[in-house]
């Protein structure tokens, strides 16, 4: 009982769809050239302090011309018959349908955030936004999801504050952090 090696198996994606235009990768390509440039545009109104050499205009500078040229260099990659390669390795039964439990629950998560972070502050709504991500997402450890949630929200106010002089509201930590 010998087999071809030649036959196609069964359990192989379907192949790429050949001819035609990817309009999608076109329109993504142009919205990113869009962006980009609107992003450098941007920069050029933002106003330079004195006492800064490099000032706030270098970030979006590089920001905007990276996604312009990426953006390009989609189109031309679209042009020449590149094509998005299907999906062979995800474990995503498809033929479900979305999880609006876990939507709402991330989604809840979120706006507890936005509406308390002013009140508590970023050390306890971050510590809040980590855990409760995560036990929306299926964590069942709440107590290792709040410190490693207090670690992190800590770890990046004090990145934000001292690292770059950016300061995150403390709210109920005002003198504490």
């Amino acid at each position: 009982m010998s087999t071809h090696i030649d036959e196609p198996r069964t359990d192989d994606p379907a192949p790429a769809p050949t001819g035609g235009v990817d309009k999608a990768q076109y329109g993504l390509a142009a919205l990113l050239v869009v962006v980009g440039l609107y992003t450098v545009y941007d920069a050029t109104t933002l106003r330079i302090g004195f006492g800064d050499p490099v000032g706030p205009r270098a970030f979006p500078y590089v920001v905007g011309t990276v996604l312009a040229v990426l953006g390009v260099l989609l189109a031309l990659a679209t042009a020449r018959g590149s094509v998005g390669e299907l999906e062979g390795g995800e474990d995503v039964d498809l033929a479900q349908g979305s999880d609006w439990v876990t939507v709402a629950k991330l989604v809840g998560v979120i706006a507890f955030t936005i509406a308390t972070v002013d009140l508590l502050g970023w050390a306890i709504t971050g510590a809040v936004l980590f855990a409760g991500g995560a036990w929306a997402l299926g964590s069942r450890t709440l107590v290792r999801d709040v410190i490693v949630g207090l670690v992190l929200a800590v770890g990046s106010w004090y990145a934000f504050y001292v690292g770059l002089g950016i300061p995150l509201t403390p709210g109920l930590l005002d003198g504490v952090l």
